[in-house]
């Protein structure tokens, strides 16, 4: 049976998996200087199977404005590509021998607030990630038996108050990253 104390302790956890979740994406924008963890969110199909592209290239960042993508099978480079293009992060890679060079375009003033609206896509999905376990953990609460009234409802409010908290953690993320994006 399900007690309150675990309860809580479930949801915090569960609104942590969705604060990471947003800051993992949040990594994959970037905000004008290269970084390895820009194609993190990046999958690719090959072998008849989808993979993050870490597990079949490395990444590096010899320049500022400038990655590195070097395919652990040569033969892939091309769905490496093709990856990297259609992930939507407005990058533009080539293809040369053995490396995929991925040059990170100049940020102009509508790059950076449309890299602002994704963040805010992001942050929205982490948000409602946090009201989902919200909800879950009220929907459980409410079925507890031979738990008294006073209690729920104490309960009821630390779950409020939990989720207030990661919610403005989250908000607190979307200002850091939007000074990032919005530096030139």
């Amino acid at each position: 049976m399900t007690t309150i104390p675990q309860l809580m302790k479930d949801t915090r956890a569960a609104m942590e998996k969705a604060v990471d979740a947003a800051k993992r994406e949040f990594s994959g924008i970037h905000a004008g200087k290269a970084s390895p963890q820009m194609l993190d969110t990046v999958k690719v199909e090959m072998y008849g199977t989808v993979m993050a592209l870490n597990q079949c290239a490395t990444v590096s960042a010899p320049e500022a404005r400038l990655l590195v993508v070097t395919p652990f099978d040569k033969t892939q480079a091309k769905a490496i590509e093709k990856a990297i293009r259609e992930a939507n992060l407005g990058l533009d890679p080539a293809h040369q021998g053995a490396i995929i060079r991925v040059p990170l375009p100049s940020m102009n003033e509508e790059r950076r607030k449309e890299l602002v609206k994704v963040v805010h896509k992001f942050a929205e999905e982490g948000k409602i990630a946090v009201r989902h376990a919200r909800t879950h953990s009220r929907d459980v609460l409410k079925k507890l038996t031979g738990v008294p009234e006073d209690d729920v409802k104490h309960a009821e409010k630390d779950l409020q108050k939990l989720h207030d908290d990661f919610i403005h953690k989250i908000d607190e993320l979307i200002k850091a990253k939007e000074v990032d994006i919005m530096a030139v």
